[in-house]
């Protein structure tokens, strides 16, 4: 169970996301530059540690993918992941991001030889089912629009990369490492895009407090889970993040969905509960703790 607990705290974690933003963006920040500066001081965070550990090194043959994985798991996925949030709110910008189980799915499937089990299935598409009672909700104060629904669902997908990236190279770098060769990347990649404006303390405390927990915190505790789950089930259980998100966007800013979100909400946590469900029966059926 130790992977599933994993994942769920990184999840608590990541749902801090739209909430914190909401607060920086109130203190006249863009969306795109809160992305980059979540990508910089989350990459001064991994570099002390990657330093630390002596964990700084990658294969020249492997800089090119990492590189990659910056552009498109950092630049393009924070920088639609923020403008969601700023067009449709913390709450329902968060459950966009989670078409990302149905992508990790057939990615997974594709690229690393996954099994689809029946339960694997059920729960997948509970969430894919949920993810649409919640956007296309009515009689709540969120209002979805074309351009908030596209950079949601850009994220989405963008954000599915992270579970088949996490799978094909785990094996060989430590998190940091990862992190401090694709979080630089992501940063220039943002960079052109970003009108800077003055900030004072109070969003430089935010800027730190977002990128330290829904970053670094993030990531680290994450992909220690993956280590020990398939990415379909990582996917899956991490889908609490939308819940604890609309929570808090609902407790901050009185977002609040209608019927139709609510309902949504419990099939996403359904899911949760059935793929931990199903993995501790399979763990217990090979004679492993679980």
């Amino acid at each position: 169970m130790a992977g599933y607990l994993l994942v769920l705290c990184a999840a608590v974690l990541w749902g801090l996301i739209g909430p914190l933003s909401k607060f920086l963006f109130a203190e006249g920040i863009t969306p795109l530059e809160v992305a980059f500066w979540r990508s910089v001081i989350g990459w001064g965070l991994f570099a002390a540690q990657a330093l630390f550990r002596g964990a700084g090194r990658a294969r020249t043959s492997d800089l090119p993918v990492l590189a990659a994985f910056g552009l498109v798991g950092v630049s393009l996925f924070y920088g639609s992941y923020q403008i969601a949030i700023g067009l449709v709110g913390a709450a329902l910008g968060s459950v966009l991001l989670y078409t990302a189980p149905a992508w990790v799915a057939l990615l997974s499937r594709m690229v690393l030889g996954e099994s689809m089990t029946p339960g694997k299935l059920a729960a997948v598409g509970a969430t894919i089912f949920g993810v649409a009672c919640v956007s296309l909700s009515g009689g709540g104060t969120i209002e979805p629009s074309a351009l908030g629904v596209l950079a949601g669902l850009t994220a989405g997908f963008t954000y599915a990369l992270y579970y088949i990236f996490g799978k094909k190279y785990l094996g060989r770098y430590e998190t940091a490492t990862i992190f401090l060769y694709a979080l630089p990347v992501g940063a220039l990649g943002l960079w052109p895009f970003v009108e800077f404006t003055h900030k004072s303390a109070t969003a430089w405390a935010f800027l730190l407090l977002l990128s330290a927990t829904t970053t670094w915190g993030a990531y680290s505790v994450y992909y220690a889970g993956l280590r020990r789950l398939e990415a379909t089930r990582a996917a899956v259980v991490a889908t609490l993040e939308p819940v604890v998100a609309a929570w808090l966007a609902w407790w901050w800013w009185d977002e609040r969905f209608g019927p139709a979100g609510y309902l949504g909400s419990g099939l996403i946590l359904s899911a949760v509960l059935l793929m931990v469900a199903e993995g501790a029966r399979r763990q217990r059926g090979l004679g492993e703790p679980a």
